[in-house]
């Protein structure tokens, strides 16, 4: 694999296809055990969120459910803005349900905190968060990411998924913003 660039800013391969779809099926296997016997809520957190949890419930073997909701953070910026935006609420009925919230990358912890206090204020049986990427240091948030993908640096991260101004979801592979910028 090698660099892509994207808007003049170099990506450099970070997490590889095979990579991701192996703690995938990690993860899948721990949900399968932790969740036997009951039923939970997947709420995939749009867009980003989408694909991870496409592949991620393929390997899920326990009878569920999936619902979506959206938010905006970023808008077309490399950073959170700081102000987290509902822009799709959920269909489904929370309260007294098993819920797991999917997200893609957990970093500003704004996110994940409003959908928290979103899910508790309805009542759920159980709320427990999984996160494809984690970047370390970075979240403000008082509560554990229940199952995490893989723990990163704090960089700027595209593809299975992840956007850049909305493009680049469709890469197989996660690729990060080259430190020093050059082509090599």
């Amino acid at each position: 694999m090698s660099t892509i660039e994207l808007n003049g800013d170099i990506f450099e391969p970070y997490i590889t296809e095979e990579q991701i779809r192996a703690r995938t099926r990690e993860l899948a296997a721990r949900i399968n055990e932790d969740y036997k016997g009951r039923v939970p809520i997947f709420i995939g957190v749009l867009n980003g969120a989408f694909i991870f949890l496409a592949d991620l419930i393929r390997e899920v073997t326990i009878d569920c459910e999936i619902d979506f909701l959206k938010l905006s953070s970023y808008g077309d910026a490399m950073i959170s803005s700081g102000q987290v935006r509902m822009l799709k609420d959920l269909n489904c009925q929370v309260s007294g349900r098993d819920i797991i919230v999917v997200e893609d990358v957990v970093d500003s912890g704004l996110s994940i905190d409003f959908v928290k206090n979103m899910i508790l204020h309805e009542n759920p049986n159980s709320v427990k968060f999984v996160s494809l990427l984690l970047k370390k240091g970075i979240p403000k948030i008082d509560f554990t990411i229940d199952y995490v993908g893989f723990e990163i640096s704090p960089e700027f991260v595209i593809g299975y998924g992840l956007d850049y101004q909305q493009k680049v979801r469709n890469l197989k592979t996660i690729y990060r913003l080259k430190p020093d910028g050059s082509k090599e």
